[in-house]
Order: C-alpha cells, then structure tokens, then sequence
C-alpha cells in the first residue's frame, strides 16, 4: 500500500514537471507572462503583464532581443501589470542594459508598481535603468 502511494506521488510530480514546461499549459499554474508589442514612431514599447521570473524571465529575454534584432534600439518595458521580478528577471534587464548602451539607444522602464519598484531599488538598479511614471512622459522625454 504505502509502494502504491509512492509510485503515485512520483508519476504525479512527473506529470505536473511535465505540464509547467508546456507554454500552453503553463497559465493554469500561474507562470504566465503576456508580453504586447507596440511601435510609437520608432519606438518599442513592451507591455509586460504578469510575474517576471526565472520560469517567465526567458520570454521577456527574447521578446527584447528580437527587437534588438530587427535593429529597434529605443524600446521602453511598461511594467503596468507587472506584480513581481525576481533576480531572474532583473539579470534581463541587466543584459538589455548592458546591448543599448550605444548613444543612440534608449532603454527605459515605466509605470511600475510599488512592489517592483521596492525590489529594483534594493538591488540598486534605478541607477541603472531611467524609470517614468507614464508611457507619455518616457516618450516625450526620448
């Protein structure tokens, strides 16, 4: 009885195992990340929804590396619905920093919530990283 238990416990993780690493599945477990493109006059703007985490962080990485990519160098990351980063997702926003740092570039944050804010400032990266309140007002000022 207790064998059954335990082989049962063990086909279950493995299935659950399974279905996070399914991007369609993924939303029921809650490690979603919805990430919209917009142009504004030459300017990416990313509106970033959901919880950037190490299981997230790699869909925001390629999101702004195509944009790289396809030479759009001024692009700005609207974490409006963004509710959490972790140190994943702070390592993304590190490496995009780090590729436009060329003149021309431009790389920003804006519209974030206190509880992001918090963390990005406790790592020290609002030094790093020009943060707006409004996508307007990052707009504006480029």
């Amino acid at each position: 009885m207790v064998a059954c238990r335990l082989r049962d416990r063990i086909i279950f993780l493995k299935i659950l195992t399974i279905m996070k690493k399914i991007p369609a599945l993924r939303y029921r477990w809650g490690n979603t990340l919805d990430i919209t493109t917009a142009d504004r006059e030459g300017k990416i703007v990313l509106s970033v929804t959901g919880r950037v985490d190490t299981s997230t962080a790699p869909e925001l990485e390629q999101a702004i590396n195509r944009q790289i990519e396809n030479q759009k160098r001024q692009i700005l990351l609207n974490f409006a619905g963004v509710t959490y980063i972790s140190s994943g997702g702070l390592r993304v926003l590190l490496a995009t920093a780090k590729k436009l740092k060329n003149p021309q570039d431009k790389f920003g944050l804006c519209c974030l919530a206190p509880e992001v804010l918090k963390i990005l400032k406790l790592a020290g990266f609002t030094s790093i990283f020009a943060i707006y309140p409004s996508e307007g007002e990052a707009l504006a000022g480029w």
